[in-house]
């Protein structure tokens, strides 16, 4: 029996207020490594769509689901931040379209999450805050003031029926999804610290069967702070072998 190397698509899907574009880095590297990367912009992020601010965490969940399904095997998702909500959903709806999971300063959310439960229905969508605020909440360590500049001018308002919208989550198969945690602004020893003592946040971690923890050290957003180095954790961890 002879054992072959298989290189399974990586799809990247960043968090709230980006795009596909946010990835450009990552993937340059990781097609130079000869790895087929797909960047993803979910529905109600696509400046270009007239009705964005309306969809729902449901469109964004298909449209992934949809991107996995065309692959001759299942893929690989690199998901950062915010798209642990649709991604999560993805993995109990269809886990058998993904190898692995990889988590990208962010973590799989609990069953019933909401995002933004006290944002008002009369609120469509959310803007990118002042950098100020949104310091305040994660860490702009390694961006420079043109990758911020950049940040501000192609950042998309996230649609507010997506953050509203609970996740719901009923299939355990979603836990048994081969993980990787990629803790940037988080060590993962504090990471586990508080998944083990049940933070909202992180509590669905020690839940999952097949886990590896990697530091990054960084900001909340290594796609642009640590491009080259996350790339090749990225193609690391989207290699498998197959008999």
């Amino acid at each position: 029996m002879t054992t072959t190397t298989s290189e399974p698509t990586i799809i990247l899907i960043a968090g709230h207020w980006l795009g596909a574009w946010a990835w450009d880095e990552v993937v340059e590297h990781l097609t130079a490594a000869g790895r087929r990367a797909i960047p993803m912009t979910l529905p109600g992020l696509d400046e270009g769509d007239r009705e964005r601010a309306f969809r729902t965490l449901d469109d964004q969940v298909a449209a992934i689901e949809q991107a996995a399904a065309t692959e001759e095997q299942p893929v690989v998702i690199v998901a950062h931040s915010g798209a642990n909500a649709p991604v999560s959903r993805v993995l109990d709806q269809r886990p058998e379209l993904v190898r692995r999971v990889v988590w990208v300063d962010s973590g799989p959310v609990a069953p019933g999450s909401v995002f933004a439960p006290d944002m008002p229905d009369d609120l469509d969508e959310l803007p990118l805050p002042p950098f100020d605020v949104l310091e305040e909440q994660a860490s702009l360590e390694g961006l420079s003031s043109h990758v911020l500049e950049r940040f501000r001018a192609r950042a998309v308002p996230e649609p507010g029926l997506v953050l509203r919208q609970p996740v719901e989550l009923a299939n355990d198969a979603r836990l048994k999804v081969p993980t990787t945690v990629v803790c940037c602004s988080i060590p993962s020893a504090q990471l586990m610290e508080l998944a083990n003592a049940g933070h909202p946040m992180f509590a669905e971690v020690v839940n999952l069967r097949h886990l590896d923890l990697i530091d990054l050290p960084t900001g909340h957003w290594p796609m642009w702070s640590r491009p080259d180095d996350l790339a090749q954790l990225i193609a690391a961890e989207a290699t498998f072998r197959v008999s």
